[in-house]
């Protein structure tokens, strides 16, 4: 019988320890199956963030760092720097890599950094409470924000794939979203771009993904999935900021 669909060998076979209808899951599936079709499994360093995916060393089935929180792009840095062969990405959310996070994305980004961060955006602190991110929506509700963020106390949402666009270093900036199959299929094909463009030498690149968070938005999985689509894409546009051209080869 022939095959259709089955588990990629780019994970382990240990069960996500993810909450029900958190999307993380599925973007650690598509990470590993391009990490497979791209045929680098072998010589890939991944480095894992403080949050919700701190335990992803536990489901890649390749070389995986543990960072301090907010540090994993200055990690990746050290690895890609000693080991210029190897496909190094980081894996982030909100918290670890727009709060405490910020200097060190921003700067790996201006000196073109040939590493990947893929960056999720679920607009809250899942791993410790529910509290405001970088990323919390205005009116959101948080257990820091009970009455809804406000910009005159807390500031606007970080957009960050529009800031990191502007800095010359990163060669490849996008957002997709995994809340339908069709984004899904479409945040694939982004993520594979961004480590081709880490295979090219272009320099640094990164890829948001809007992603969900049932338990502290306090939804049911498929409240959060329509929440995201109508709350948090008109904030957040999906598309490709910033695209390389050949000629911008970083040395």
């Amino acid at each position: 019988m022939r095959v259709l669909f089955e588990r990629t060998r780019g994970l382990t076979s240990k069960p996500f320890h993810y909450c029900p209808g958190c999307t993380h899951g599925i973007i650690h599936r598509l990470v590993a199956e391009v990490l497979v079709e791209l045929d680098v499994l072998e010589k890939t360093v991944g480095v894992c963030p403080v949050g919700c995916a701190v335990f992803a060393y536990d489901y890649f089935n390749c070389d995986m760092i543990e960072a301090a929180h907010g540090r994993a792009p200055a990690v990746a840095t050290g690895v890609k720097r000693v080991l210029p062969d190897r496909v190094v990405f980081t894996y982030q959310g909100d918290g670890d890599l727009a709060a405490i996070g910020t200097a060190e994305i921003v700067h790996a980004a201006a000196r073109g950094e040939k590493i990947t961060t893929i960056f999720v955006n679920n607009a809250i602190y899942g791993m410790t409470g529910g509290q405001m991110a970088p990323t919390t929506l205005l009116g959101q509700k948080t257990t820091t924000t009970p009455f809804g963020r406000r910009a005159e106390e807390a500031g606007y949402p970080l957009r960050v794939a529009e800031m990191l666009a502007t800095i010359e270093g990163a060669a490849y900036v996008a957002r997709v979203a995994v809340n339908s199959p069709k984004n899904v299929i479409q945040a694939k094909r982004v993520i594979r771009r961004a480590f081709e463009v880490q295979l090219a030498g272009l320099g640094f690149s990164l890829v948001e993904v809007l992603s969900t968070c049932p338990t502290n938005w306090g939804m049911s999985p498929p409240e959060a999935l329509r929440w995201l689509e109508e709350k948090m894409i008109p904030v957040y546009p999906l598309g490709e900021f910033k695209v390389p051209r050949k000629e911008e080869k970083h040395a």
